[in-house]
């Protein structure tokens, strides 16, 4: 493993991956409502990981028919192997769903609003651009941006910068404090927080921890010893973090608005 550029790679990232780890955002969430603007917004970055990762999935492996071997085979094990969690892990019932449809699950359970993000991707099966899809669907400005940048990577960067951004940009930045919240709404409120509490669990179990050491080997191996194409993948890495810490900023900003229209000091579940 290329671990000096890793190293480096990592470094170069470090402070806007801090301001995502420190967010204030997290401790300004007290209630459910607060909660629903987080996931309403959080939920955007779920849904185009997921798009992140298949095209990885696609320009590693073969999915095309006839079928030939492609690229290296280490390498179509690990991109696999993260695929097959991701995208077909275990409920809180054990039943085989994607996190997504476990996070729309938990939104649904919460009472979070899950219509901009249903018509997103309806308007993207009709055959909408991604762009116009983003204002059919009304996203939030930030979440506008973050997709936007996913999908650039998406349709213009190499395998290996792609790699780099799944890696480095959107694993392992839940904070511990975070979690702590959530655990204390979950006690409060059992019956409209338990799956995203599960959610997060299940996060950090799989994603954070095995996924992430896969998605490093993967990295590694796509990125080498060249110098260049590590340079190209730590920028794309610092402007998805970049763009990360302004959907949080949009969630806060709405989250506070939404406390001096109405303050509470625990919101009733809906």
């Amino acid at each position: 493993m290329q671990l000096a550029h890793i190293q480096q790679l990592e470094q170069a990232v470090a402070q806007h991956k801090a301001e995502i780890i420190h967010h204030p955002l997290y401790r300004n969430i007290t209630n459910i409502d607060d909660l629903k603007v987080f996931m309403e917004h959080h939920v955007f970055a779920v849904w185009d990981f997921m798009s992140l990762l298949k095209i990885l999935q696609k320009n590693l492996t073969c999915v095309e028919i006839p079928w030939f071997p492609t690229g290296d085979a280490n390498t179509r094990y690990l991109i696999n192997e993260i695929v097959t969690g991701e995208e077909s892990d275990v409920d809180h019932l054990g039943n085989r769903k994607s996190h997504y449809e476990l996070y729309l699950e938990a939104m649904e359970q919460c009472g979070a609003n899950t219509t901009a993000i249903l018509q997103l991707t309806k308007a993207l099966k009709e055959g909408k651009s991604i762009q116009d899809a983003l204002v059919i669907a009304n996203a939030p400005e930030a979440a506008k941006h973050f997709v936007s940048d996913t999908f650039n990577v998406i349709n213009h960067a190499t395998p290996a910068v792609q790699s780099a951004v799944f890696t480095f940009s959107r694993e392992g930045l839940i904070p511990d404090m975070f979690i702590s919240i959530i655990k204390d709404l979950d006690t409060q409120f059992p019956e409209n927080i338990s799956i995203f509490r599960y959610y997060l669990e299940r996060h950090i179990e799989v994603d954070g921890g095995h996924h992430n050491n896969l998605a490093l080997e993967m990295t590694s191996t796509l990125c080498g010893d060249r110098f260049a194409i590590w340079q190209e993948a730590t920028q794309a890495v610092n402007r998805s973090l970049q763009l990360r810490v302004k959907l949080w900023d949009s969630a806060l900003k709405t989250i506070i608005q939404q406390k001096n229209q109405s303050p509470k000091e625990i919101s009733k579940p809906s």
